[in-house]
């Protein structure tokens, strides 16, 4: 009866929202591009009254986006639950915690993050000179956050936006709208200024895709991804993309096998595998496949001790669409485990194929949900052959023991992630940057990461306007002896004693001259 009142309240919620935004633009005759427009110049104000560059300012924001999470804890596990029938387990550790975590982590880090850095060697020609990189904001940031994690994707880029000092719009995604209607509450605990969120369909975020953004987060599929690269080109805006593909997993036959399924199995029933990091296909020798599903059913055993169906802890298919497009990858003549489907609750047990080919419709499309194929190699050097023949994933799972083995996979494959020996777990680590590279995505984030992605690292040279005599050797008429010294003043190569003997040096010979040209000017 609880949980039927919240989704009926989240429902209320989201309908009011969709209402007042359709009186509101009934009201202004406003276009959606025109409201675009005017909520990224309200936005864009604020920026440049610079209350964000305050570090307290910054600080307070990501209090009261914690206390957000923590105040609306309740609503937000609601709406999970309603739109992917996500336990309180995992909405809380993934979409909730995690936040706070970075949170934490910012909160601990920002002063000496937002502190200027000297740039390390400079060469002898400017020892006495200050050189710095100073981060500075980027300036208004749009967010597009992604169904699967509708609380996480959003909240957690815009951690770094906080403390990197720049303001944002947040266009949660439609799709997983009790969410997208939930996220609405921040409104009342961030700087309504700074920090909005709007809601609504593809065409909202079409028009907002207009705006001459300084930077634009994404994550979601590669078909998306692409059209927000190519608005972005027209303002020349950086982008980062969190995108996904079929990350492989590697069995190793030496491998403790029962940890090895427990542990791909976690990564692939989690969120029912809607995660654009869970394990989509297995790759392993024949021998060791049949080995790999027996230890795969115990622990499914393990996990749901009934059918998966009735456990509280599974979730569903977000909706239709995705759900006919997970069954039509199922092949039913090569299930091992599962492969039970109810379209009227849009759940499809956790499925396990055995010897499916590379030309099978699993093996053609990220599958994005709870079906894992296992995919036979004569040895391990086709299984790095068969990952290098596709897209870059974004992470490559291997499980084994063999040392030269795991260094073969990590020199010849380029992937975002190399996982050895488990699964999704590096997400919990804030200092280890999450990111793709190719057609997995660009750019990093988590953490230190999070806050350079919205920083833009500024260069800033101080240089006295006194002693010009040294900088003579740059400026015409040139000479052969002056190119030497120049060469010579600013190469880096020099190291330990000759190095500290070089700067020795140039400071005996400027403080000569100085004194001389002193005494010169009294005489």
């Amino acid at each position: 009866m609880i949980k039927l009142l919240a989704l009926v309240a989240s429902k209320i919620n989201l309908l009011r929202n969709e209402i007042l935004q359709i009186f509101s633009a009934l009201q202004t005759g406003m276009s959606l591009e025109e409201q675009s427009q005017r909520v990224f110049g309200t936005v864009r104000a604020a920026f440049r009254s610079e209350k964000t560059l305050d570090i307290r300012f910054r600080k307070q924001q990501l209090l009261a986006l914690e206390r957000f999470l923590r105040d609306e804890s309740q609503m937000l596990l609601d709406a999970l639950h309603a739109d992917l029938h996500k336990c309180t387990f995992e909405g809380d550790a993934a979409e909730i915690f995690l936040v706070q975590a970075e949170i934490a982590y910012h909160l601990n880090n920002i002063d000496s993050w937002v502190a200027p850095k000297a740039a390390g060697d400079k060469g002898v020609a400017f020892a006495f000179d200050t050189c710095l990189l100073h981060p500075q904001p980027l300036g208004v940031a749009l967010i597009i956050g992604a169904w699967n994690y509708p609380i996480h994707l959003v909240l957690m880029p815009l951690v770094g936006a906080i403390s990197a000092g720049c303001c944002a719009i947040l266009k949660p995604s439609e799709v997983s709208s009790r969410s997208a209607a939930a996220l609405q509450a921040l409104d009342n605990y961030l700087d309504s200024e700074c920090y909005r969120v709007v809601n609504g369909a593809a065409d909202v975020a079409t028009a907002l895709l207009q705006q001459p953004f300084d930077h634009i987060f994404y994550t979601g599929g590669n078909e998306v991804g692409k059209i927000v690269m190519e608005a972005a080109a027209k303002h020349l805006t950086p982008v980062t993309l969190e995108m996904g593909g079929k990350s492989p997993c590697v069995v190793d036959g030496n491998s403790d096998l029962d940890v090895v399924a427990r542990r791909i199995l976690y990564g692939k029933f989690s969120n029912a595998g809607q995660i654009c990091v869970s394990p989509d296909y297995v790759l392993c020798e024949k021998p060791v496949q049949s080995l790999l599903v027996d230890a795969l059913q115990k622990a499914y055993k393990q996990f749901f001790k009934t059918d998966p169906k009735q456990s509280s802890d599974y979730c569903r298919i977000i909706n239709r669409r995705h759900f006919d497009r997970v069954r039509k990858l199922i092949d039913p003549a090569k299930v091992k485990i599962g492969g039970e489907v109810d379209e009227s609750e849009l759940y499809i047990a956790l499925t396990v194929m055995t010897d499916v080919g590379p030309d099978d419709p699993a093996m053609k499309e990220e599958i994005f949900g709870p079906v894992l194929p296992i995919v036979t190699v004569r040895d391990k050097e086709e299984a790095i052959e068969i990952i290098n023949s596709r897209e870059n994933p974004l992470v490559i799972y291997v499980f084994s023991s063999d040392k030269s083995f795991v260094d073969k996979v990590q020199r010849k494959t380029s992937s975002g992630t190399l996982i050895v020996n488990d699964t999704l777990s590096f997400i919990l680590v804030p200092n280890l940057p999450f990111g793709g590279v190719g057609n997995s995505g660009t750019g990093r984030y988590h953490g230190y990461a999070t806050f350079t992605t919205f920083s833009n690292m500024r260069t800033v040279m101080k240089r006295s306007l006194a002693l010009e005599f040294l900088n003579k050797a740059r400026y015409p008429p040139y000479t052969i002896q002056n190119l030497a010294w120049m060469k010579w003043a600013m190469q880096l190569k020099r190291t330990g004693i000759l190095r500290l003997f070089s700067f020795l040096v140039i400071f005996l010979a400027i403080a000569t001259i100085a004194i001389l040209r002193f005494f010169g000017r009294l005489s």
